[in-house]
């Protein structure tokens, strides 16, 4: 595992590849993590995504793992992000077997800026985190083809809103609003 500093206010200092707003999710060697790009933020978005209340589903199909995201007072329809294995560098792997940490890191970056406005960690439960490791293990053993998998994102988009993706989901789990968080944030000032 390799130590990035993630610090609230600098540069995200991990590089993202695609532009404009939207999710993005992946599970490396480092974690499960989960990435909103934004260009219009308030404070209030901010902080609502720092403590406020988070719905997550895991929907799989067609070998895709889609991490559908619902942020009180930032993104309150589902929204959706796709997410391959296969992108991953050998040595940027996940390690599946015996998993100590079940956790899921979200980061809110302004999309234009490339600024890290907030953060937190959250853990999930077993039940959800073993689904993801299930698809990622079911995604090491099919075959791979980057067209395909853009087809095949197209044709579930096609198929499903991600409010019914959310309805089919094969794992689901609800973060409540963080008053510790707030607490913390309080004493500091």
């Amino acid at each position: 595992m390799s130590y990035i500093n993630f610090q609230v206010g600098e540069k995200f200092p991990l590089i993202i590849k695609e532009k404009g707003d939207g999710g993005i999710f992946q599970y490396d060697v480092n974690g499960a993590m989960f990435i909103l790009k934004l260009s219009k933020v308030d404070i209030i978005a901010v902080e609502a995504f720092r403590t406020g209340k988070v719905e997550l589903g895991l929907f799989f199909e067609k070998n895709i793992i889609f991490l559908l995201y619902k942020i009180d007072g930032v993104i309150n329809g589902w929204a959706d992000s796709p997410y391959t294995i296969h992108f991953h560098t050998e040595d940027q792997l996940p390690k599946l077997e015996d998993v100590k940490e079940k956790t899921l890191s979200l980061y809110l970056v302004h999309s234009e800026l490339d600024i890290l406005l907030s953060m937190r960690t959250v853990t999930l439960p077993d039940d959800f985190f073993d689904r993801l490791i299930d698809s990622v293990k079911s995604q090491q053993k099919a075959p791979f083809s980057k067209d395909g998998y853009v087809a095949d994102i197209q044709q579930v988009w096609n198929k499903y809103s991600s409010e019914e993706m959310y309805e089919k989901a094969i794992a689901k789990h609800e973060i409540e609003f963080d008053i510790e968080a707030i607490k913390g944030n309080d004493e500091q000032n």
